[in-house]
């Protein structure tokens, strides 16, 4: 019964969510932007599959059928994460080779640690308490893998700071993958899941390993 009320149009309050599509179109523009000798097969390929993908995520979203939408949203995730290792094993392959030049390798660095951000924002956003959706539905306490700021207002205050009824939106788990990649830790909001907690260490551990990258041939340079 509840898969059904979330299946029509009028349940989900169809409303297009043009934050995690631009992520998605950054993410798959960064990896057009890289050189080829540091793309997964060619440097269009990326950007391709995430434009087909994101048609069937859309119609799935608007036309109300929450799961199609959220396979083809972790599908999407997928393949931009497998594309982020590929690039990232690719660049340290590249350093010791000196086959690109330094300026090139310090801008392709840059760019996949901005991926890193993007995809991980787009992975907690797609799996906290089970999607955007369904998180909405159970608004204030749809996210389960974070406890954000909002979710700590006691109760009686709730309701006059305009946090009686809100839920994370992609923006906020933005942040935290942000605060994540520069600052290894969540800072102002607090980890739950165990799923949340390996997928922060792994961003973390790619972050940290291009920024190492980074200072590495700057020093190099120098």
């Amino acid at each position: 019964m509840e898969e059904e009320a979330l299946s029509t149009p009028h349940a989900t309050g169809y409303r297009m969510r043009w934050e995690p599509v631009l992520a998605f179109l950054v993410a798959g523009g960064i990896s057009y932007a890289l050189p080829e000798s540091l793309s997964v097969g060619p440097r269009w390929l990326l950007l391709a599959t995430v434009l087909i993908l994101l048609v069937p995520t859309i119609l799935a979203h608007r036309s109300g059928r929450h799961s199609l939408n959220h396979l083809f949203g972790i599908l999407a995730n997928a393949v931009i994460t497998v594309s982020l290792c590929g690039s990232l094993a690719l660049l340290v392959a590249a350093l010791p080779a000196h086959k690109e030049a330094p300026t090139t390798l310090l801008i392709s660095a840059f760019l996949l640690w901005w991926a890193n951000i993007l995809i991980f924002s787009l992975w907690y956003w797609r799996l906290d308490g089970g999607g955007p959706i369904i998180r909405q539905k159970n608004a204030p306490y749809g996210s389960r893998g974070f406890l954000f700021p909002q979710l700590q207002i006691e109760s009686g205050e709730r309701k006059a700071m305009g946090a009686d009824k809100w839920t994370p939106g992609f923006v906020d788990y933005l942040f935290v993958a942000f605060n994540t990649s520069t600052a290894f830790s969540p800072t102002d909001t607090l980890v739950l899941a165990r799923w949340a907690k390996l997928l922060m260490m792994a961003q973390a551990m790619i972050s940290l390993l291009v920024l190492v990258l980074l200072v590495a041939r700057g020093i190099n340079i120098l």
